[in-house]
This record gives structure tokens, C-alpha cells and sequence, in this order.
């Protein structure tokens, strides 16, 4: 009997980390959603590669702080393939300001995706797990989730709370056979980055312990490792992807 193929949910897959675990995963043979907010044209383009490739992906757009929308995204997967894997919550936004000319709206904003957009995607898709009694859980937080950054209070807060959301929710669902882990990636070319200046960018390179600045596919690699049965006996972690940074 043929095994049926395994098939992902990824937020803010439209590019960078998020891009990459669609690659990785779409190679390895996976079915996998791509989701995205304004990017749509992005995700477009990504799934047209990889269907050229041969790989089964589709994208899908929505709000990931938005409760009808992250439903009506995974019904869509599980219309088109009967089953959700693993699901990716890599969907976030980051800002650089002082903590005194944050906005409540600002602030209200970065929570909603960052830290709501969990809640809205694993409630869409933990009933769906639960009744399987399968399934795997990543959630991309950062390393100023761990030790803060200096102009980035919002941002490292939120992530902060991805980080206690993954350790919490692996707890409660893992009599139901389910697994919750967190990658926690360091410095990473890609977008979100690319606002810094380039004296910041070789600061933090400085202060990275292997001296390089890493790429969305570290990241990526670490997402694949935790959904596969090579991670079968790990849950509530947070492997960090940094280059040392933080130890």
C-alpha cells in the first residue's frame, strides 16, 4: 500500500526562512501550503517553480491574526490532501524603534502576528491532530526572544512568548501524540535584516561565534529535522540556529 504523502502548513512562506522551509520541504517530497499575507504574488511565484519541479504546493492568503481566515486555511489543506502534518508558524514582523515612540497600534500589531497568529493557525489545526493522534508543530521564534535587543522591546517580547507558548502547548498536547518545538534562529540574511545598516550587520557577524552571518536554509534545515521521525522523541525545545550567539 502506497504511504500517503506527508503534507505541511507554512506561514509566511512567501520568503525568506519561510521560503526556504517550503523549498526543503517541497524536495523532500512533501505537500505543502504556502501561506502569506501581502506577498501573494511572491508565494505565486514560488509555487510555480516548485510545481515545475514536480513538487505538489500551493499558495494560500490570509491574515495569520485573523481566526476565519487561519479556519479557512486549513480546511483548504484539508479539502485538497485530508490531513495536516506539520504545521510552520514562521509568519512574524519586526521593527527597530525606541521603546518610547512604539504606538499602541504598533505595538497591538506586532503582538497580533507574532504572538495571536499562533493561537489563530494551532487552533485551526490541533483538532485536526488530536483526532489523528499525530503531527508536529514548529514555531520560528529568535534569539531576542532569549535575551532581548535593545530597540526591538515589541518584537523580542513577542517572541519571547513564542517561546513559552511552544514549551506550554508541547506539555498539553503531548499525551495526544503530538510534538511542539521551536526554532530559535540568531542573525539571518534575510529581509527582516536587511534594514540594519551594514556596521550593525558586521557587529553582530563579530559577535557571532562561527563569524559569518547565517542563511534562511539553516533555519530551514533545523524546521525539517523537527518535523521528521528523526525528532520523534523531542518536544517543548528551542534549538537555537545562531552561529553561537547565544549559548
Amino acid at each position: 500500500m502506497e504511504r500517503t504523502k506527508r503534507t505541511a502548513m507554512v506561514t509566511g512562506g512567501s520568503r525568506g526562512i519561510g521560503a526556504a522551509a517550503v523549498r526543503l520541504l517541497a524536495r523532500e517530497g512533501w505537500q505543502v501550503a504556502v501561506g502569506c499575507c501581502q506577498n501573494l504574488d511572491l508565494a505565486q511565484a514560488l509555487c510555480k517553480e516548485l510545481t515545475a519541479a514536480g513538487a505538489e504546493v500551493f499558495p494560500f492568503q490570509g491574515d495569520v491574526a485573523s481566526m476565519k481566515d487561519m479556519e479557512a486555511f486549513a480546511q483548504t489543506v484539508l479539502d485538497r490532501w485530508g490531513q495536516i502534518d506539520l504545521l510552520v508558524n514562521n509568519a512574524g514582523i519586526a521593527q527597530q524603534k525606541l521603546f518610547t515612540d512604539v504606538t499602541e497600534e504598533e505595538w497591538d500589531r506586532i503582538f497580533a502576528v507574532n504572538t495571536k497568529g499562533l493561537y489563530c493557525c494551532c487552533r485551526a489545526v490541533v483538532p485536526h491532530m488530536v483526532r489523528r493522534h499525530a503531527g508536529s508543530i514548529v514555531n520560528v521564534a529568535s534569539i531576542w526572544g532569549e535575551v532581548g535587543a535593545s530597540c526591538e522591546v515589541p518584537y523580542s517580547a513577542s517572541k519571547a512568548a513564542v517561546i513559552g507558548f511552544t514549551k506550554a502547548l508541547a506539555k498539553e498536547l503531548g499525551p495526544s501524540g503530538i510534538r511542539v518545538n521551536c526554532v530559535s534562529p540568531g542573525v539571518i540574511a534575510t529581509e527582516m535584516n536587511a534594514a540594519l545598516d551594514p556596521e550593525t550587520v558586521e557587529a553582530l557577524r563579530e559577535e557571532t561565534p562561527l563569524g559569518v552571518i547565517g542563511r534562511p536554509e539553516d533555519a530551514a534545515r533545523a524546521i525539517l529535522w523537527l518535523a521528521g521521525e528523526d525528532s520523534a522523541f523531542v518536544t517543548g525545545q528551542v534549538i537555537g540556529v545562531n552561529g553561537g550567539f547565544v549559548i
